[in-house]
């Protein structure tokens, strides 16, 4: 978000929004029969017809001798400048396919106002006062933004942040983040810039330009000084114009007055800001996208999970991975989303703290290695320090791959360099920062520049040497002991094509006390014995001869060892549900065998009283 003081000259500001109540701005003419009565937004206009985000961006503007009126009364003022069609808030909104992606820019902002004494953000659900709603709430207790740094905040492109150490640098984030999430968002933020104290509200409302038909971004702006613990309203221009801009804001916000907005400012504190995001977006079953029901504690992500591509036995220990909870829980993704664990900064996500994870606690046999990019002829020498190691599930579980930050910022979780499918690189995950390669403007993936292969390149080389030299470590064979084999199978089949004596196998398993071939115990490498014919006698079974030359025999073998694990496992846990089972069972037999007992007892009492009367 925009930072406490702007020195930029005013010739600086982009123009091609237009603010309600400000200097540049036009105010809506309360007369005009194309915006909808009080009435008729909460019963038609309060939503858009279409819920579905991708596809809410097409509609037309019509055309006819009303609206070329009241377009050429906003053109005579104004005639020279740059037009925005609402569509492109809709379009730029797109450049964001992942929902926690715009989550993730808000929380950026929030972040980035540490330098200016924030210690949280808060991420929770409230309720829309007008139809019960819900509405997603962020808030945060940063600098503030006063009359001028609000308006800059909702321009198209403009960014304050000259920092090297904040995340925010396009000016574009709120706008796309703020779209993609929902269809509306009005912003309350309080600054205090030595003496003077503003309260500024801001309302960018695709359903508002659409449902009044708008061919350009309008936002209606408030603003308010406090003297004297008095809370005065600033106009810059007219009276009519901030009236009417109130008048906006009530008819298409969730609150239906002035004392209504102003009570939004009593949890801010001294300084913060507070955005409220509301009509969310809907999916193709017109059910909202984010879901707040199925765990109090956080926000989920529908349509996102994903079962595929795992067996039936370890995919209950996949689901509870960090690599496949971030897909779909925001709790689990914010956890990773930050490189450095904060000092005095909290994400707060619906009333709990969200518990930060460094990738580099959850690895096993961990080892840093330098890494220096070439970056350009003129640049100076740029060290990166990539921490690899196996995952601490490893070899039960195989996931693998990078978590890329850039400047504290997640970018690329768990970035496979690597082909999925492969033994070489399994449960190998590493993490670093690549300050030295520039992001994609929804911050989700980096610019596909010659700087970015040769780094996946490079990665790909670190994968492969690190698992050459350790994957003896989870269970898997050694390169060297596999060089070792080979050599002697060279030299068996050798001996078995020119000796005349008895003939031999090639090397195989041995049955009996001998460790499997990659079996992921941490035991010692398969051993393999060359036995004679001679020596098994008539009533031996066959034994499978096994071609350890065979590229896919450690994936097969390694795989089947992890799913016999994983099957006894589960046999154990059924064993134990069967004799708890067995237990329940014989005691209500028992309590049975007494019931028939005292009903026994009690029909051989009632036969003596009958003999005896």
């Amino acid at each position: 978000m925009p930072k406490s003081d702007f020195h930029e000259d005013d010739d600086d500001d982009d123009d091609d929004v237009v603010f309600l109540g400000s200097p540049a701005g036009g105010g809506v003419n309360s007369e005009d029969p194309s915006v909808p009565k009080p009435v008729e937004a909460q019963q038609r206009y309060r939503t858009l017809e279409c819920r579905n985000f991708w596809r809410a961006g097409t509609y037309e503007v019509p055309s006819g001798p009303l609206h070329r009126a009241r377009r050429a009364a906003l053109e005579s003022y104004d005639f020279d400048r740059a037009r925005v069609h609402p569509k492109f808030l809709h379009s730029n909104a797109t450049s964001h396919k992942w929902a926690f992606g715009a989550v993730a820019e808000l929380l950026d902002n929030a972040v980035d106002e540490i330098h200016n004494g924030a210690t949280f953000v808060k991420v929770d659900k409230i309720n829309n006062l007008k139809d019960n709603s819900p509405v997603l709430l962020f808030q945060d207790d940063g600098g503030g933004m006063d009359p001028e740094g609000i308006r800059r905040c909702m321009s198209l492109g403009f960014s304050s942040k000259r920092l090297k150490t904040t995340i925010g640098q396009y000016g574009n984030g709120f706008k796309t983040s703020t779209m993609r999430l929902g269809a509306d968002a009005i912003v309350f933020s309080r600054a205090s810039r030595g003496s003077c104290v503003t309260l500024s509200i801001g309302l960018l409302s695709y359903t508002f330009l659409r449902r009044t038909l708008k061919d350009d971004i309008f936002v209606p702006m408030l603003d308010f000084q406090i003297i004297n613990g008095q809370i005065i309203p600033l106009s810059s221009n007219s009276q009519d114009e901030w009236d009417s801009s109130l008048k906006t804001i009530i008819e298409w916000s969730p609150f239906s007055s002035k004392e209504e907005l102003l009570l939004q400012f009593e949890d801010i504190g001294l300084h913060g800001t507070k955005v409220l995001i509301y009509n969310l977006w809907m999916n193709d079953d017109g059910l909202l996208e984010l879901d707040f029901e199925d765990d109090e504690e956080d926000i989920l992500l529908r349509d996102q999970a994903y079962s595929g591509g795992f067996s039936r036995s370890n995919k209950e220990i996949v689901h509870c991975h960090i690599s496949y909870t971030l897909k779909y829980s925001l709790r689990a993704y914010a956890s990773i989303l930050y490189l450095r664990k904060f000092s005095s900064f909290q994400i707060i996500l619906r009333g709990k703290p969200v518990e930060q994870v460094n990738l580099a606690d959850e690895m096993k046999f961990m080892k840093t290695i330098t890494y220096k990019p070439q970056v350009c002829k003129d640049a100076e020498d740029v060290s990166v320090r990539v921490t690899i190691g196996f995952a601490k599930e490893a070899p039960v579980l195989g996931i693998f791959g990078f978590n890329v930050y850039h400047k504290n910022r997640l970018i690329m979780p768990f970035w496979k360099v690597v082909q999925e499918g492969s033994s070489r690189g399994r449960c190998v995950i590493g993490v670093f920062e690549a300050n030295f390669m520039e992001p994609a403007h929804d911050k989700q993936d980096f610019e596909r520049t010659p700087l970015f292969i040769r780094l996946e390149a490079k990665l790909r080389q670190i994968v492969l040497d690190y698992w050459k030299h350790n994957c003896h470590l989870i269970g898997y064979q050694s390169y060297s002991t596999k060089t070792e084999k080979r050599k002697l199978k060279d030299s068996d089949k050798h001996s078995y094509e020119h000796s005349s004596k008895t003939q031999h196998k090639m090397p195989s398993v041995h049955v009996d006390g001998v460790t499997r071939l990659d079996e992921p115990s941490g035991q010692a490498c398969a051993q393999y014995s060359i036995v004679e014919q001679s020596e098994l006698g008539e009533d031996s079974e066959d034994i499978e001869i096994m071609d350890i030359s065979d590229p896919t025999l450690i994936e097969k073998i390694s795989e089947e060892s992890i799913q016999l694990f994983m099957r006894r496992a589960e046999l154990q846990l059924k064993t134990a549900q069967l004799k708890q089972t067995v237990e329940e069972l014989e005691h209500e037999l028992e309590e049975a065998k007494n019931r028939y007992s005292q009903l026994v007892a009690d029909l051989e009492t009632r036969r003596t009283q009958q003999v005896k009367k």
